[in-house]
């Protein structure tokens, strides 16, 4: 079972989707890390290795942080789509998930 904090990181996940501040999928999240427009992105811990290399080096070279707390299951029932990679646009919405992240 999540903790509480991922709870909430997941319940703002949700949320975020209804606001329709999320993009998903691969090619559109490849495209919105290129031109800067993504401000934070959920890869699946249990994304294949190919996947898991391309976007972690795109998320590093392009200064965006990047999160692999989750795994598809999780990140899908969130968002109540199955989905392997999110990227967050709203920049609100982003450091929110920063500080959710970052706090032990």
């Amino acid at each position: 079972m999540a903790n509480n904090q991922d709870q909430q990181v997941l319940n703002l996940l949700g949320l975020a989707r209804a606001a329709r501040q999320l993009v998903s999928g691969e090619a559109i999240v490849l495209k919105i890390i290129q031109t800067k427009k993504a401000k934070f992105v959920f890869l699946a811990s249990d994304a294949g290795q190919a996947t898991t290399k391309k976007f972690t080096d795109k998320c590093n070279s392009y200064g965006i942080p990047c999160s692999r707390a989750f795994t598809k299951s999780q990140l899908s029932q969130a968002t109540g789509q199955s989905r392997t990679i999110i990227g967050v646009v709203q920049p609100g919405f982003a450091r929110k998930f920063e500080e959710l992240l970052t706090m032990d």
